[in-house]
């Protein structure tokens, strides 16, 4: 096992007609942290685009960041694929997702739990064999009145998120970068307090 590896998972949905969903926000969230790594994402034969590089203050841990091309619902295949071929055990695998029931910008990090009817996060969990995994969970709130969920999920962000959304996003990655550099517990200390 490469310990001093982590995968680092952003969640969405591939293709341009998703890109600007509120279920994409874990690829939204990759691609600051690629900034910071210093690369581009490129395809990966574990179904995914990925980048490898160093994370997390200097010098910073090993990354493999990676965003899956699959659809959301069958997300846990190339996590697994990534897993095994990187060689990750999974108590360093992160997943960044959006979360219904945290309201809009609310970040929530976490180590296992339910996958609370998110399709992404019951594929990973049921293709790894455990829910032990780390979360970095994105809240994008409920839809308003008696909108889907489903649906919900599938709009892009409003006007008035768009405009805060890219400070949450840094705010995220700088989340994820914090979970690298330390325990679970620092990292909830620092990003909790919202």
């Amino acid at each position: 096992m490469a310990d001093d590896v982590f995968l680092v998972v952003g969640l969405g949905n591939p293709g341009p007609v998703y890109a600007g969903n509120r279920h994409n926000v874990g690829f939204m969230v990759a691609d600051p942290l690629a900034e910071r790594v210093g690369g581009r994402f490129k395809a990966h034969k574990g179904r995914a685009e990925v980048l490898e590089g160093r994370l997390g203050g200097y010098p910073g841990h090993r990354v493999v960041l990676a965003k899956p091309l699959s659809y959301m619902n069958e997300s846990g295949g190339p996590v697994t694929s990534l897993q095994k071929f990187f060689k990750v055990p999974t108590d360093r695998i992160v997943v960044i997702h959006d979360e219904l029931d945290i309201s809009f910008g609310t970040l929530r990090l976490k180590r296992g739990g339910g996958d609370n009817g998110h399709n992404g996060l019951r594929s990973i969990s049921r293709s790894l064999g455990t829910p032990e995994y780390l979360r970095v969970r994105f809240g994008i709130g409920r839809p308003p009145g008696r909108q889907d969920p489903a649906d919900f999920v599938l709009k892009d962000f409003s006007g008035a998120e768009r405009k805060e959304l890219p400070f949450l996003i840094d705010r995220a990655a700088d989340a994820v970068e914090s979970l690298l550099q330390g325990d679970l517990a620092s990292a909830q200390n620092a990003y909790h307090a919202g």
